[in-house]
């Protein structure tokens, strides 16, 4: 069983999900996109930590009023920061989706090197 620095619990809403009644495949960026820091906060403090890439495997499907959990891990690659992201469906702790996201941090509207993801998520990355 993998080890996370972060866990946060959501329910699928009714219209999250498309006509076959499973949770449509662009939700599940969404719910990875609840987890982990408060970017509104560093925003205001001009640092943008801004999407380079993403990939998700999808695993099984969820469907409206299942209870899951989406589980987060760091790590830093060169000047990117990367989120390991599990979704796992709470009934029967199937795992659903797995995303790593990618991204770089501009600060002042210029690009770094990363360095602010090593302050920031000092705690994480050890």
């Amino acid at each position: 069983m993998r080890k996370y620095i972060f866990e946060l619990e959501m329910k699928v809403r009714d219209y999250e999900c498309d006509l076959q009644g499973v949770v449509n495949n662009a939700n599940y960026q969404h719910y990875m996109e609840h987890a982990g820091a408060n970017f509104g906060e560093l925003h205001q403090q001009g640092i943008d930590a801004m999407v380079a890439r993403v990939e998700i495997d999808y695993k099984v499907s969820l469907i409206s009023g299942n209870r899951f959990s989406v589980k987060l891990n760091i790590s830093r690659e060169g000047a990117k920061l990367v989120f390991l992201e599990d979704i796992y469906r709470l009934s029967d702790d199937k795992l659903c989706a797995r995303g790593r996201v990618e991204s770089i941090c501009v600060k002042d509207g210029k690009l770094t090197r990363g360095e602010l993801f090593d302050e920031i998520f000092a705690d994480y990355l050890k």
